[in-house]
């Protein structure tokens, strides 16, 4: 037969019905839909909670208990030219130390927390980019603190420690992270300006060498005997499981082998299709059609039904996701749509090997068993 015959062939058939295409394609969009649907939510779900992780500052930590080397931590971080996840290094890093009580000229007997800090903390602290330059012209105060004062970017702040300039206003919210620049002034000073208190690092995904990495800009006391034992790593907001694994979790998903659902679906709706039209298609093997041009038609009627469907499922799965997702909806989407695509997969392919069981002197049985 030729080929424009076996379309021509292949088209009336879907279109008087033969084929069922229309129940067919509503069964591969069900299931389809609904298992590729779930797999879109579980993994939105999960990329949730490491949103809220990452804006919770849960991927933090901070050396504690010995004198910092303000260079050395401000040095950790990786370069702006270069992935942090890839390198293995922080994303971002600085230290911190107690300064004065400062009290604001507009509110005198009113003391406010200071601190002092490195310019890898302004942008660990203030920065949604940490890759962008850390303004250290100025003092650097809490939303709170700004709201209370009517404080703005570029406000003049004048003190009992002298007049200065707010050089930004940073989002320090009650989420579980430590609550000491929650209502505080942050003052940007050199990181070679003696030592600091506490050095703070930011990685995501985290890795259990950032521990190794911040208790090496701890000091040891030049004294004989000492050694950095008092020094430790904490997590800065222990609000969160400090045992939670982003990578683990995902590839533990329970959603994990949809695809394999998807695609024993799709061979089982393959079968039945082919199978329930078995005495057709011997009978047409009977009436002079190869063998090939068969495997061709059912190929085709198959794409039709199963590729309608496919097509719906996965367009529902993008809006869900364009509509739903927020931190990556193109990740999301290339997970979840794996399970429709292996439904259709497995749809053509097993139609196409029942297809190829059916032999012409079977044509009997399958009239005496119909």
């Amino acid at each position: 037969m030729r080929l424009w015959a076996v379309l021509s062939e292949a088209w009336r058939n879907v279109g008087a019905g033969t084929t069922h295409a229309l129940v067919m394609a509503i069964a591969v969009l069900l299931a389809g839909g609904l298992l590729g649907g779930y797999e879109a939510v579980s993994v939105e779900t999960l990329e949730s909670q490491a949103v809220t992780r990452i804006r919770a500052y849960a991927d933090v930590k901070t050396v504690v208990g010995a004198p910092v080397d303000g260079a050395a931590c401000d040095a950790l971080a990786a370069p702006a030219s270069s992935s942090a996840s890839s390198s293995g290094l922080p994303s971002v890093s600085g230290a911190m130390r107690q300064g004065p009580q400062v009290t604001p000229l507009a509110t005198p007997g009113r003391d406010v927390s200071s601190y002092e800090v490195t310019p890898g903390m302004i942008r660990l602290i203030a920065a949604t980019d940490h890759t962008r330059r850390a303004d250290a012209s100025g003092v650097w105060v809490s939303t709170a603190m700004a709201r209370d004062f009517g404080l703005t970017t570029g406000s003049p702040l004048p003190t009992d420690k002298g007049a200065t300039h707010v050089a930004g206003v940073f989002d320090w919210p009650n989420d579980g992270r430590d609550t000491r620049f929650a209502y505080a002034i942050v003052t940007p000073v050199s990181p070679s300006d003696g030592t600091f208190e506490e050095c703070w690092a930011k990685q995501w995904p985290a890795d259990s060498v950032l521990d190794t990495l911040l208790l090496s800009v701890a000091r040891v006391p030049d004294v004989t005997g000492a050694s950095p034992g008092s020094a430790g790593v904490t997590a800065l907001n222990k609000g969160f499981d400090s045992h939670y694994d982003a990578q683990a979790s995902y590839a533990n998903r329970p959603t994990r082998s949809m695809p394999y659902a998807g695609l024993a679906i799709g061979l089982l709706m393959g079968v039945i299709a082919v199978r329930r039209r078995r005495l057709e298609y011997a009978g047409a093997l009977h009436s002079g059609q190869s063998k090939g041009a068969q495997l061709f038609g059912v190929g085709v009627e198959t794409l039709v039904w199963a590729g309608a469907g496919t097509i719906a499922s996965v367009s529902l799965i993008g809006a869900y996701c364009a509509r739903m997702v927020t931190s990556d909806p193109l990740a999301v989407f290339q997970t979840a749509i794996r399970t429709p695509i292996a439904l259709l997969a497995g749809a053509l392919i097993a139609a196409l090997l029942t297809a190829l069981t059916i032999r012409e002197s079977q044509l009997f049985h399958y009239f005496k068993t119909r």
